[in-house]
């Protein structure tokens, strides 16, 4: 025989009808769906819920197991993956801000690359380097723009042109 079924559902109708027009995802959806009808008395069986939601009976023992121990709140919760800890962080990522604010900065991707295995140790691949300095910290290199060896140079004296330009 088994064992009665029987849940207590602390929200309101009107806060779970609410709560299922501004759900997010389809699983949220589910779940408050899912309190609704209890709570309306709509459904008095584990196995009617796992019929109307189409859901293996133990899907769905395990989310009312869910919503007894941590609430709506815990029902609802999404589990996010941690993903990778950042490889350049904390001190080093300070130390690499300040350098990019310096007036010389990086030529290039590979400078960086360089200066972070001679300053710090640290062997980091281009994509990552790339993705830190152009996202997390939002900066540009400080590359000059490219200047043709056919120019003149009288043209660019006559213009007021810095003679630092005319050395490249």
């Amino acid at each position: 025989m088994s064992r009665p079924f029987h849940l207590e559902v602390s929200e309101s109708l009107g806060y779970l009808d609410q709560s299922l027009r501004h759900a997010r995802s389809a699983r949220q959806t589910e779940k408050l769906q899912m309190l609704w009808w209890i709570k309306s008395g709509q459904v008095s069986q584990h196995q009617e819920l796992g019929e109307r939601l189409n859901r293996n009976g133990s899907t769905i023992s395990r989310w009312l197991q869910t919503y007894r121990n941590g609430g709506l709140k815990g029902l609802l919760a999404q589990k996010v993956a941690p993903g990778a800890a950042w490889k350049i962080d904390g001190a080093v990522l300070e130390a690499l801000q300040a350098q990019l604010r310096e007036p010389e900065g990086f030529r290039s991707y590979g400078a960086v690359q360089t200066w972070l295995e001679q300053k710090f140790g640290l062997k980091v691949e281009h994509a990552t380097v790339y993705k830190t300095v152009r996202y997390r910290l939002g900066a540009k290199l400080k590359a000059p723009c490219p200047q043709s060896l056919k120019q003149d140079a009288a043209m660019m004296t006559q213009y007021n042109l810095p003679l630092a330009l005319l050395a490249l």
